[in-house]
């Protein structure tokens, strides 16, 4: 039986889906299970490493399933990228909370690190923020018993959501990652495409405990009703999205999902602005890669949620009604987890304001949006003003684009076009 169709999954933040592509990239079968990191504290955001691997597990084999894994030639991975797990090689279990990006308890062993932040920026394109891999690593081997304990063993790896995904699909065979996904653990220096022993030093990482870095092409097999089909793809979730645009230099994708992030094309080498990320591209071949400058919004959709958290209930399917009837939108900035780019202001509270007795959930719904919007409109306006301008209409994609209220209120900011893509789930597309 001939093998055409490629399988999907994308391990998002709030989500894990798997689809089934036709050679012609039309959908065979796609399934998605809710996969929500618990908050017990403020700041603090975490996962059960056994729950992603049940929502991996269902989803995957649920549209294998749909269209005979015999069919299947090969599966493609993204994840979110600065997620880490930590587990034991001899058992597979995870010996730490499974610390998402959101998270912020290693604050402490952040500052601490003995690099300077314009060192780390040079060196990796990020900063020295909890919000990243290496601090998390660190806290966990200082803080959970179970992991020092794992280390001293000889026993413990520790790497992106992907990486712990793949080992498990392989059996234990595979522990890689690409680099667009190693470069989210503050570990790997841009320049050189390899792990640093500087950065492990500073962060007290050992890089043993790391994967290797593989370009996307071979990735072990998964094995599944006697079936074994090749992992020929590991990529993080924003640059899988800016691959299936096929963003050029100077042209812009805004991903809206969880965060927002704004992706702007830098070239074929890494371009360094305080105040943005330099961030990898997804790349094919060893030694080789393009780079992005990327600006996060720590908090989209999940805005959205905080909302309905405090009792303003709505379905996404009215967002854009409430909104064209909202007549004193809330100014709302949206700052869970403090501001991302130009500012990597993580003191400041999310606000609101213009409340009166005349607001509405309309006004509450309007106002969100329309905060998202102008954050992500301060990263372009930033980018324009140090000399990066804005080709061509700018890519919108990821969940929170389908609304017509947010996109058009996008683009009156940016005074330019927002294109949103007809598939809004670019991620697991690129995949």
């Amino acid at each position: 039986m001939k093998k055409e169709l490629i399988a999907a999954l994308d391990v998002g933040t709030s989500g894990c889906r798997a689809a089934v592509f036709r050679p012609d990239g039309s959908c065979a079968a796609q399934y998605r299970l809710p996969l929500s990191p618990a908050r017990p504290e403020p700041g603090l955001s975490e996962y059960r490493a056994d729950t992603i691997l049940q929502a991996v597990s269902q989803v995957l084999n649920t549209v294998l399933e749909q269209v005979g894994p015999e069919k299947v030639a090969a599966i493609g991975i993204a994840s979110q990228r600065s997620t880490v797990v930590l587990w034991d090689k001899k058992t597979g279990q995870s010996v730490a909370p499974v610390l998402t990006w959101e998270d912020g308890r290693a604050k402490q062993q952040a500052d601490q690190a003995i690099i300077s932040q314009e060192e780390i920026h040079l060196k990796t394109g990020l900063y020295k923020t909890p919000f990243f891999s290496a601090p998390k690593i660190t806290w966990a081997l200082q803080s959970v018993p179970a992991a020092a304990q794992a280390l001293a063993q000889g026993c413990l790896l520790a790497g992106p959501v992907a990486s712990y995904v793949i080992w498990h699909l392989t059996k234990g065979q595979t522990f890689a990652t690409d680099i667009s996904l190693a470069q989210r653990t503050l570990l790997l220096d841009v320049h050189t495409l390899a792990w640093s022993e500087k950065l492990g030093q500073a962060f007290k990482v050992p890089l043993e405990i790391l994967p290797s870095l593989t370009p996307s092409g071979n990735y072990g097999s998964y094995t599944y009703q006697g079936v074994s089909i090749p992992i020929t793809a590991c990529v993080a979730d924003q640059q899988a999205a800016a691959f299936y645009f096929d963003l050029r230099p100077m042209s812009s994708l805004i991903n809206y999902g969880t965060g927002a992030f704004w992706l702007y094309h830098a070239g074929e080498k890494p371009v360094f602005l305080p105040g943005m990320l330099t961030s990898v591209c997804a790349n094919m071949e060893a030694g080789k890669s393009c780079y992005l400058l990327e600006g996060p919004v720590n908090a989209a959709a999940s805005t959205l949620l905080w909302l309905k958290a405090q009792g303003i209930c709505f379905e996404e399917t009215e967002m854009d009604n409430l909104c064209a009837s909202s007549v004193h939108p809330v100014w709302l900035l949206p700052a869970f987890g403090g501001l991302g780019a130009p500012y990597w202001d993580f003191t400041v509270s999310t606000t609101a304001e213009g409340l009166s007795p005349l607001t509405r959930k309309a006004d509450w719904v309007a106002g969100a949006l329309r905060g998202v919007a102008f954050l992500l409109a301060d990263i372009a306006y930033y980018l324009k003003a140090n000399g990066y301008p804005l080709n061509g209409p700018v890519q919108a994609a990821g969940g929170l684009s389908r609304s017509s209220y947010l996109t058009q209120f996008q683009a009156g900011l940016l005074q330019q076009e927002v294109a949103v893509s007809a598939e809004a789930q670019a991620t697991v597309c690129g995949t």
